[in-house]
């Protein structure tokens, strides 16, 4: 497939163009056009032309063409959903790319059903002070490999409905079914509004370091992360950043290993572990440890694994050929180090980036597989026996995207929840977000929420409104 990009209404080739790879086989599935900076700065000066009319149609027009969008976004699902197996790697099964796509109608609708009337903050006989908030004008938005057209989706639909317009860059290894996507929703929008630009990390780098930029939203990598944040230094844009985990999941003795498996399994394996908010590293009370382990290792050997177009699996392959060999080599460095590979730990010979979920015990911190975010379908487990030293390690981690505590006693998750360091703490689950609950990290994980009310705010500017003389 030959996707282009979406600049002012307009579907445009780029410069040069690029091979799509689809990571089941190895073979390119499609080709996707290098913006120039040209036309960089063209999708720029288009969007800042159509922001003001766009701004000026208010809450509820908005809202109605988002509404649309979701509508269309449903009825093109199939279609897409292909597209995201593809390229990205993950099955139509399961929580797999029909999800995604299921939840990019969501996280579109729910941004446009969202009230957003002005706030009175202080009142009394001599003043009326209301916060308002307004579009901040220009939106870049960075889209992932990992959920392409979901994080795409949740960048997008906040800002447009706030009145800003957006520029959208999705990754260079899954731009397929994301430009197709800009292209269907460029069809109910008006021209300008929602632009569509791919290409490398140059075309990224030109974007997040125009001055005609107001507002970056990125996904992705710490390290990257760091660049867009000196990228927006001289224009001051402002910033919302997503960036990685290494969350801790805590599991405590009381809990009934049988009963918990399943959800412990998909919170650290949704998605071959390629989810900044999966479950990355396991610390397991010594009471339930092995029960837990073996658990989790049935569960490994009944999981189907292999193309994901083939509706009877629902685990994929790893989606680009760097990443494999990061899971790889963290999975080898722990097993000199020592560890037990309880299962999988070696890739199957055949085309594609498959690896197996890999479950690994007899490992600590200071290991790189525990340290470090394997983002793959691996999971050390770590056993424990004092609470306190559980938490201390679960925090000792540079980013704190999320984490979770599994234990039957509500007074002990309240107490280690509130402990936890993380910008979501999930009590007996694991990576779970809805569209109406603001999504943040701390530390190294970035700054700024996402979804729900609070996300709104976040792609606008406050603005105090205050009245004095009059009847307001």
């Amino acid at each position: 497939m030959r996707v282009t990009m979406t600049i002012n209404g307009e579907q445009v080739e780029g410069s040069t163009a690029f091979d799509v790879i689809n990571p089941a086989t190895g073979e390119v599935c499609g080709t996707a056009p290098t913006a120039s900076a040209h036309q960089v700065r063209q999708a720029i000066d288009a969007a800042r032309a159509a922001q003001p009319a766009w701004a000026a149609l208010g809450h509820t027009r908005r809202c109605e063409l988002l509404l649309q969008v979701a509508d269309l976004i449903e009825a093109e699902s199939g279609r897409l959903a292909a597209l995201i197996t593809t390229e990205q790697g993950k099955p139509l099964s399961g929580p797999g790319s029909l999800f995604e796509m299921e939840a990019a109608a969501g996280f579109t609708r729910v941004p446009a059903t969202l009230p957003m009337e002005p706030e009175v903050v202080f009142a009394d006989e001599t003043r009326r002070d209301e916060l308002h908030y307004a579009p901040l004008g220009v939106v870049a938005a960075i889209a992932p490999w990992n959920w392409p057209v979901m994080i795409a989706i949740w960048q997008i639909m906040p800002a447009l409905r706030m009145g800003n317009t957006v520029v959208l860059k999705p990754s260079e290894l899954t731009p397929l079914a994301t430009l197709e996507l800009v292209r269907l929703i460029d069809s109910v929008l008006p021209d300008g509004v929602l632009n569509a630009i791919s290409g490398d990390g140059q075309v990224g780098a030109e974007l997040t370091a125009d001055p005609g930029i107001d507002k970056i939203m990125f996904t992705g990598s710490v390290e990257t992360g760091r660049k867009v944040a000196g990228a927006a230094a001289d224009s001051l844009a402002r910033l919302t950043l997503e960036l990685g985990g290494n969350d801790a999941a805590i599991v405590l003795g009381d809990v009934d290993a049988s009963a918990v498996a399943e959800n412990l399994f998909w919170g650290a394996m949704i998605n071959m572990g390629q989810t900044c908010a999966c479950a990355k590293r396991l610390y397991v009370h010594s009471d339930v440890h092995d029960a837990v382990v073996e658990a989790l290792a049935t569960l490994a050997d009944a999981v189907p694994m292999g193309d994901g177009l083939d509706e009877a699996n629902v685990l994929g392959p790893i989606q680009n050929k760097a990443q494999f060999d990061k899971v790889s080599g963290l999975v080898d460095d722990a097993r000199a180090h020592g560890a037990t590979i309880v299962r999988g730990g070696a890739a199957p010979e055949g085309p594609g980036y498959f690896y197996p979920v890999t479950i690994v015990t007899d490992i600590s911190d200071g290991v790189g597989l525990v340290d470090v975010e394997q983002f793959g379908p691996v999971i050390p487990i770590v056993r424990f026996d004092d609470l306190d030293d559980a938490i201390a390690r679960a925090n000792s981690s540079s980013v704190g995207l999320g984490a979770s505590v599994w234990t039957n006693d509500a007074d002990i998750a309240r107490e280690v929840a509130q402990r936890l360091e993380a910008g979501t703490v999930w009590v007996n689950s694991h990576g779970t977000v809805h569209p109406m609950v603001p999504f943040g990290g701390s530390k190294h994980s970035g700054f700024g929420v996402e979804f729900g009310v609070e996300g709104l705010k976040g792609v606008a500017q406050p603005r105090i409104i205050s009245y004095a003389g009059l009847d307001a």
